[in-house]
C-alpha cells in the first residue's frame, strides 16, 4: 500500500497511460445507461408488498442514500482517478486483506444479481409468450448468456447499446400510460399516500422497501472504473454521475407513481411483472410488446452484469487471489471461458435456491459492506493528497456526507431479514477466508525470496560492494 502522503505515479508500472476520451455527456450517459435497467422492471411489486402503495417513497428514499455514498465514491474517483473501484480505495485505506474482501464482495454481488434477473427474465414478462417452470427457464438462460458472454466483449456491448435504448424508452412508456389513466379518470390517487403494511408501520415499511429499491440504482459504484479515461475527471466525473443518478431516480419515481395510481397493491405485490400489470390496466399497447421489452431489459442487465462478474473473477485469478484455472481463455476468442462457466454455474445454482426478492436483498447487502468500506476510506484517506497531476485539486464532499453514507448502510442492513443475512454471511465468511489465505501465500513468498536474496552468492558480494 503506498505510504500516505506521498503523490504516486498515474501508473507505478510504466505502461501508457490510457486515453481519457470520455467527454462530461459521455460519462453522463455511461452511467446513466448503467443505472437505469432491469431492477425496476422485476422489483416494483416487491416493493409494494413491502412498503405499501406509495412505491415512489421508497424509490425516492434509495435515491437519497444512494447519493450519499455516490458522494464518496465521486471524491476517490477524481482522487485516484484508476480503475479498481471500491478494492483500489479499500487497499489504499485498511491494506490488501480489506481490499481484497471489498473485491469478493463485488464479484460476489456481481453473481447473485445475474441469478435474480434470470428468475425475473422466467416470469410474468415471458408468461405472456410461453408458460415454462422458472428454475428451468432460468437455467436455460443464464447458459444462453454465457456463450454471448463467450463470443467477445465487442459483441457483447453492440447488443447494449440496443438494449440500453429499448429499456429507458419501456419506462418512459410506463411512465405516459400512468399520466394518461390519470387524465382519463381511472387511476386511484389515494394510493401514492398509503404507506405502511398489516406487519409493518409506516417508518418500517419505508425502509424496508427501501433495501429493494436500492437495488434499482446500483450500477454506479462500476462507473469509477473508467475516471482514468474521463477528460479532466475533477470536474466531469461528479457532476455526470450525480446527473445521472438524478436523472434515473425522476424516472424511477415517476414509474412508481404511475404503477401506484394504475394498479391495486395488492395485485402490483403478486406480480412478477409489474410493469405489466400498468400495461394492461391502460390500454392502448400491447401486452406482448411491452413484455418483450421488458425481457430484453431484464436480459441486457444479466448480461452485462455477468460481463463483468467473469472478468473480475479473472482478474483476481491472475492476480493469484482465487484459483489459477479461471485464468483459462479461449484460443480464438480470447475470452475468460473458465470465469465464465464458473460464474454462470453459481448463478444458476442461486437461481434455483432463491426467489428474486431474497437474491436482490442478498445483493443488497453484499453491496452495503462495500459502500460501508467505501465510506469510511473516505475519511481515512483524507490525509493522503491522492494522484492529482499537479494542476488541480479533487472533488472533496462534506464530512457529513461520508458519515451519513455509512450510518444509512448500517441502517439499510438492519431491514434485511435474517435468511437473507445468512446468505450474505457465508459469502463474506468464505471472502475472509479467500484473504486469509492469499495474505499467507503472499507473506510466503516474501519470505522465500528474501531467504534467496540472502542465500545467493552473486547477490551477497553485491550487497558488500
Amino acid at each position: 500500500m503506498a505510504r500516505l502522503g506521498k503523490r504516486q505515479p498515474a501508473d507505478t508500472r510504466g505502461e501508457p497511460a490510457l486515453k481519457r476520451a470520455l467527454t462530461t455527456p459521455l460519462l453522463y450517459f455511461f452511467i446513466l445507461g448503467d443505472v437505469l435497467g432491469a431492477g425496476v422492471y422485476v422489483l416494483v411489486g416487491q416493493v409494494a408488498a413491502d412498503a405499501g402503495g406509495a412505491v415512489w417513497v421508497p424509490l425516492a428514499v434509495a435515491l437519497l442514500l444512494a447519493m450519499l455514498t455516490a458522494a464518496s465514491y465521486a471524491e476517490l474517483a477524481t482522487k485516484y482517478p484508476r480503475a479498481g473501484g471500491a478494492s483500489h480505495y479499500a487497499t489504499r485505506a485498511f491494506g490488501p486483506f480489506a481490499g481484497f474482501v471489498a473485491g469478493f464482495c463485488m464479484l460476489a454481488a456481481g453473481i447473485v444479481s445475474v441469478a435474480a434477473l434470470a428468475r425475473g427474465f422466467g416470469g410474468d414478462y415471458l408468461s405472456a409468450f410461453v408458460t415454462l417452470p422458472v428454475g428451468l427457464v432460468a437455467v436455460l438462460f443464464l447458459a444462453l448468456l454465457a456463450l454471448v458472454n463467450a463470443r467477445g466483449i465487442k459483441e457483447s456491448t453492440r447488443a447494449n447499446v440496443v438494449a440500453t435504448v429499448v429499456e429507458v424508452g419501456g419506462l418512459l412508456v410506463i411512465v405516459v400510460l400512468g399520466g394518461w389513466l390519470l387524465l382519463r379518470g381511472d387511476g386511484d390517487v389515494a394510493r401514492l399516500g398509503q404507506l405502511g403494511t398489516p406487519e409493518k408501520g409506516a417508518a418500517a415499511a419505508v425502509l424496508s422497501g427501501s433495501v429493494l429499491a436500492y437495488y434499482s440504482f446500483v450500477g454506479f459504484e462500476t462507473s469509477v472504473n473508467v475516471a482514468e479515461e474521463t477528460r479532466d475527471p475533477r470536474r466531469s466525473y461528479p457532476r455526470a454521475l450525480f446527473g445521472a443518478l438524478a436523472t434515473a431516480g425522476a424516472v424511477y419515481v415517476l414509474v412508481g407513481v404511475a404503477a401506484s395510481v394504475a394498479v391495486p397493491t395488492d395485485r402490483l405485490a403478486e406480480s412478477s411483472g409489474p410493469l405489466l400489470e400498468v400495461v394492461e390496466a391502460a390500454g392502448g399497447v400491447p401486452t406482448r410488446l411491452f413484455s418483450a421489452i421488458a425481457l430484453v431489459a431484464v436480459a441486457n442487465g444479466a448480461l452485462l452484469t455477468g460481463i463483468m462478474s467473469s472478468r473480475l473473477a479473472y482478474g483476481m485469478a491472475r492476480d493469484g487471489l482465487l484459483p489459477a484455472a479461471l485464468t483459462k481463455v479461449l484460443p480464438g476468442r480470447r475470452t475468460p471461458w473458465a470465469a465464465i462457466a464458473a460464474t454462470t454455474l453459481l448463478s444458476m445454482l442461486l437461481a434455483l435456491t432463491g426467489s428474486v426478492a431474497t437474491l436482490a436483498s442478498t445483493l443488497v447487502l453484499l453491496l452495503l459492506v462495500v459502500f460501508l468500506i467505501v465510506n469510511t476510506a473516505v475519511l481515512v484517506l483524507r490525509r493522503d493528497p491522492g494522484e492529482t497531476d499537479g494542476t488541480a485539486g479533487h472533488f472533496r464532499a462534506p464530512t457529513v456526507l461520508p458519515v451519513l453514507g455509512a450510518v444509512s448502510c448500517v441502517v439499510l442492513a438492519t431491514q434485511i431479514e435474517a435468511a437473507v443475512w445468512l446468505r450474505g454471511l457465508l459469502v463474506v465468511a468464505v471472502g475472509i477466508v479467500l484473504a486469509a489465505l492469499a495474505a499467507v501465500r503472499g507473506s510466503a513468498g516474501g519470505a522465500d525470496r528474501g531467504a534467496d536474496r540472502d542465500t545467493d552468492p552473486g547477490t551477497d558480494r553485491a550487497g558488500r560492494g
